[in-house]
């Protein structure tokens, strides 16, 4: 029932997913690398025109062409600052192909809840892999659709509900004079191009999110209850994580895992609360530690933080975090 549409670039593409949404459907585009980078100002301007989509970034290794079908992590900092100015984002990163279809709807629901882009993050190691997926009822399924305005006598674009800081969409072909721009904007959608301005709409539209961020931040806690060392990971290198830490089980070292799957707005409350308790994190990336930062901030000094990482193309190995571990259990 949906429909494809083969654009000459990315550029394009996340142009023609603005244009969709705001002409009544939920739409999205997928991309790898470069083309997410080429993407970013639009992305922007998805933030500043309350659209929402739906941006799916298949991460390879880099920079500039890279490390095309080889692995990498090293997108989640742009994904969170790629776009320029003051703003928040919502990223979701799923480990399975189950979690692909699970966070996929997530993605969308949010999205049309916050009128806002929604990027779901994934990895080369994801994106190749073969595994069974179980597909619900339609009639289990939760979706959410976006506000609809009722009145066109009597609609600003911009004015938004005091409850949840969202305006309702104006439905197509149904009489509604709409200006939407990219500049600073007041209620009308007119440009107001001043201090006031800015303050008033960029601080709902980073309070929007941040409102709602028990909706959004999700983090799967395994085996922490007595954990002295918490290794803390996303993706495909989570997988390998689990490995690890049961490897590490099995040699009587307590270890645990917090696996994100929310990147951003960062866990850092579900991080911090675990600070004190555990000893030790340990972060696993295929970056140089873009998270690893996160972590330390959230951490605050209260436990000591480390890396195990690389800069692409090809997994972490459990060995290398079972080493890690090893290293950090005795002082080394």
């Amino acid at each position: 029932g949906g429909r494809l549409v083969q654009m000459e670039d990315e550029i394009a593409s996340i142009g023609a997913v603005i244009g969709a949404s705001w002409g009544g459907l939920k739409a999205a585009t997928a991309t790898s690398g470069p083309g997410f980078s080429l993407m970013q100002e639009n992305i922007g301007l998805a933030i500043m025109m309350e659209t929402p989509c739906v941006i799916v970034n298949v991460q390879r290794g880099g920079p500039s062409t890279g490390l095309p079908t080889l692995i990498g992590t090293g997108d989640v900092m742009q994904a969170r600052w790629g776009t320029h100015g003051p703003h928040e984002i919502v990223a979701l990163y799923p480990n399975s192909s189950q979690e692909c279809f699970e966070l996929a709807i997530k993605a969308f629901n949010i999205a049309e809840k916050l009128r806002t882009p929604v990027i779901l993050l994934m990895d080369e190691g994801l994106s190749h892999m073969y595994e069974r997926v179980r597909v619900p009822d339609r009639r289990d399924l939760i979706i959410i659709n976006r506000k609809i305005a009722k009145d066109p006598t009597n609609y600003l674009p911009y004015r938004a509900d005091l409850d949840d800081l969202v305006p309702p969409m104006a439905p197509v072909g149904e009489g509604f004079r709409i200006q939407s721009t990219g500049l600073t904007h007041d209620e009308r959608g007119y440009p107001a191009v001043n201090a006031e301005a800015q303050d008033k709409l960029i601080g709902r539209l980073i309070e929007k999110i941040r409102r709602h961020r028990s909706m959004i931040v999700d983090v799967e806690e395994l085996m922490m209850e007595d954990a002295e060392i918490a290794l803390v990971s996303y993706g495909v290198p989570s997988r390998t994580c689990r490995r690890a830490m049961v490897m590490a089980r099995e040699e009587g070292i307590r270890v645990g895992m917090l696996r994100l799957k929310t990147i951003w707005p960062f866990p850092d409350e579900e991080i911090r609360r675990w600070a004190g308790k555990v000893k030790h994190f340990i972060v696993v990336e295929i970056n140089e530690g873009q998270i690893l930062r996160e972590v330390e901030r959230a951490v605050g000094g209260r436990a000591h933080v480390h890396f195990v990482g690389n800069y692409g193309g090809r997994w972490v190995y459990p060995e290398e975090i079972l080493d890690k571990i090893l290293e950090v259990r005795h002082g080394v």
